[in-house]
């Protein structure tokens, strides 16, 4: 059997292939680059570490930063709040002069309107001479005590010289010098005179009743006369209250009902005062927020009108109830479409005084941080785990201050 190898025809392209002679090979001579896949190897092993220590360090950092946090309490459900003084009339009457305009800061004591005095006045006058009468009436019963008891003194003499003639014309008639008749008369002025001595003595009685039981008593003690003066110092309470003054230091507002000649009644509200006296903040802090929150804790405000600037204060009170129960109208949860929403309790911030507090009006928005010197802590199965591993004081890194 012949050899297929010798049936290949031969062509001139093959003919120059078989003639062509091979090249070189060429053999790798040792140099600086055999050592660059130790080099690589290493370049990879520490992209890889990069790789890996950065998630490594972001969850590192972010579990310290979580379990240290929680410290500070913050919200921007805040703000500024100021008394609010409604100021009424307390008599009727029609506004005889405004001395205000609207938004001007008032002092306590300073006149805001006036109420036509006209006929407080009158009832001045009139309390006035009641009084006077009153004191009159007062020396009358003296003077008629007086009289009552002149009168009582003559019935008794009176009396007692009745009884003296009866007794020496009873002492004749046993003699047989006079008749009975006569005697029976002298019985009878004797009877007399007691009846008037006892109308004295009543009418003793009656004039020192007048006189409240007491004939010596200070004209001013009387019970007329103190009620006279009642009537006149009521009368001249009402003169002054036609001058309303501001409560306190303050912003009058709403000063529009405030017009001269306008009829007002104690139960109007004419004006509104602000009292800026003092000042607090209301932060409204959701309930699962003041698990460490006491009074007493520090406090950093910023009120956003004044952006930068930090006003130190203390928590002063937790509120005794979330918002909605007192509201007017309290939500209704015994119902079939319940749904559970976190609820908010006010929180009241003082502001520590001697620092520069900037103008606050009532309503300002703020932030408020409160320290409660609690953080968060590490999670339990990580406390766990490190406990077992005998790390325990690891557990330590965010604990109460």
């Amino acid at each position: 059997m012949s050899n297929p190898a010798e049936k290949i025809e031969t062509t001139p392209e093959t003919t120059a292939v078989a003639e062509t002679p091979a090249a070189p090979r060429l053999v790798p001579t040792e140099s600086p680059a055999a050592d660059a896949p130790p080099a690589r190897r290493r370049s990879r092993i520490r992209r890889k570490l990069l790789i890996a220590a950065l998630p490594l360090a972001l969850v590192v950092g972010g579990g310290y930063v979580w379990a240290t946090g929680g410290r500070y309490i913050e919200t921007e459900d805040a703000y500024v709040q100021q008394d609010r003084v409604s100021v009424m009339p307390e008599v009727s009457g029609q506004i005889g002069r405004v001395a205000v305009a609207e938004n001007e800061q008032v002092t306590a004591g300073q006149v805001l309107f006036t109420i036509d005095d006209a006929t407080y006045r009158n009832a001045v006058e009139q309390a006035e001479a009641g009084l006077a009468s009153a004191r009159l009436d007062v020396e009358r019963l003296k003077a008629a005590y007086a009289q009552a008891e002149a009168e009582a003194a003559n019935a008794r003499d009176t009396l007692a010289t009745a009884v003296t003639q009866d007794d020496r014309q009873q002492a004749l008639r046993t003699s047989g010098v006079i008749s009975q008749s006569a005697a029976d008369d002298s019985a009878l002025r004797i009877q007399i005179a007691k009846g008037n001595a006892a109308k004295a003595d009543s009418a003793v009685l009656s004039a020192k009743a007048a006189l409240a039981g007491n004939p010596a008593i200070a004209t001013d003690s009387h019970p007329e006369v103190l009620k006279a003066l009642a009537t006149l110092h009521a009368a001249e309470i009402d003169l002054r209250r036609t001058v309303v003054t501001a409560p306190a230091d303050g912003v009058i507002s709403q000063t529009d009902r405030l017009q001269r000649g306008q009829y007002v009644t104690p139960a109007t509200t004419v004006v509104s005062l602000v009292a800026t006296g003092q000042a607090w903040v209301e932060a409204n802090y959701k309930e699962t927020e003041l698990t460490h929150m006491q009074p007493g804790q520090p406090v950093e405000v910023r009120i956003d009108t004044y952006g930068a600037q930090a006003l130190k204060g203390e928590v002063a009170s937790i509120g005794a109830g979330t918002g909605a129960e007192f509201a007017l109208i309290p939500a209704q949860n015994a119902t079939g479409n319940w749904v559970k929403v976190v609820q908010r309790v006010p929180v009241r911030i003082a502001l520590d005084a001697g620092q520069d507090v900037p103008t606050l009006r009532s309503g300002m928005s703020a932030s408020v941080a409160v320290d409660t010197g609690h953080a968060r802590g590490l999670p339990g199965f990580v406390t766990a785990a490190l406990s077992a591993v005998g790390l325990g004081g690891a557990t330590a890194v965010a604990g109460d201050k």
